[in-house]
């Protein structure tokens, strides 16, 4: 059996077998999730699943992969970041407080040489950062953090886009022969999904901030990790159009906010998933349509590694005219006092 099999079943089995012991535990503690006006559930749900989802990975890493600086450098991050979700899964941090930590692991994979250090330019050579490198790093890995994080807003819908996304990167790199980026992401895949089963409508147990940071710093990491670098299509654009649906969502979240005057981190009810629920979608409905987005994006993504640079701008400009066109349509732009509660 392929090495890259063997890390996505260890980790989906650690995670579907854990995370009743883990739901367990956030009862224990206290973490739990308690409905508000911005939120969908109608009663209290455990979180802390993110738990479940790292112990899997990082068995599934440590039994498939050796370990060697980056790789030691991608588990401390991860588990740097992991820790400032369970402690804001249990104690609320501040907005700053939490990106601080969000920084402060990004840095760690910076300190272990897992860092971007050039783009592609589609119409001639390479750009090399140079010193702007370690800032668009950050940037970079904090920025998909916080958009899987902004995303979990319906039962398996992080986890799903997160699967999704995992099995279009480990899909091109076994294309490009990039094993370990495929056993990373198979170990990831099998982590999200081994939770997913938990957390489908009607869930049993949320990730909370522990798994949605976890699994956003993971997939920014492990598509600039190593000899990735060497990859464009894999480094930025290929995670990017795979989770195209998030991003874009956050994006038109600040849109949203700026143009009506509200403050841009504060939450509202104008997501994508709000939207969808609002025009009478069931959560099941809403988040299965979001899958199919995001496997359409996932082909995209794999469809831009088979193209030239060109072709591959007009894919990727085509993309968003669509998702601006479809953004427009629902509503998603508008400002989201304007929001009716499902």
């Amino acid at each position: 059996m392929q090495v890259f099999l063997v890390a996505f079943f260890i980790a989906l089995a650690v995670a579907y077998f854990i995370t009743p012991y883990v739901k367990n535990l956030a009862i224990k503690t206290g973490a739990m999730d308690t409905p508000d006006a911005r939120k969908v559930h109608t009663k209290p749900v455990p979180r802390l699943g993110g738990l479940a989802i790292y112990l899997g990975f990082v068995l599934a890493v440590l039994a498939s992969v050796y370990i060697n600086n980056e790789i030691l450098g991608l588990l401390l991050g991860g588990t740097m970041i992991l820790v400032v979700g369970v402690i804001d899964d249990l104690k609320q941090l501040s907005p700053k407080v939490k990106l601080l930590g969000q920084i402060l692991a990004a840095l760690v994979l910076v300190l272990f040489n897992i860092r971007i250090e050039w783009l592609t330019n589609p119409f001639g050579d390479m750009i090399y950062l140079q010193y702007l490198s370690v800032p668009l790093t950050v940037l970079w890995v904090v920025g998909l953090t916080n958009t899987i994080n902004l995303i979990d807003g319906l039962d398996g819908l992080a986890a799903g886009v997160s699967t999704i996304a995992s099995l279009t990167i480990l899909l091109v790199a076994l294309q490009q022969n990039f094993w370990v980026v495929s056993i990373l992401t198979a170990a990831l895949a099998g982590g999200a999904l081994g939770f997913l089963q938990h957390n489908f409508s009607p869930a049993k147990i949320f990730m909370g901030d522990t798994g949605s940071m976890f699994l956003g710093f993971m997939l920014a990491a492990i598509s600039i990790l190593g000899t990735v670098k060497s990859a464009a299509t894999i480094a930025l654009i290929v995670p990017i159009v795979a989770l195209g649906l998030p991003i874009m969502d956050t994006a038109f979240a600040i849109i949203r906010r700026y143009s009506s005057g509200r403050p841009i981190f504060k939450p509202d009810k104008g997501h994508l998933h709000h939207r969808l629920l609002a025009m009478g979608l069931s959560q099941k409905q809403a988040v299965l349509l979001m899958y199919v987005i995001s496997s359409c994006l996932g082909l995209s993504a794999i469809m831009l590694t088979q193209v030239n640079g060109v072709y591959g701008v007009l894919i990727v400009l085509a993309l968003v005219g669509v998702a601006f066109l479809g953004a427009k349509k629902i509503g998603v732009l508008k400002d989201a006092g304007s929001v009716k509660s499902h």
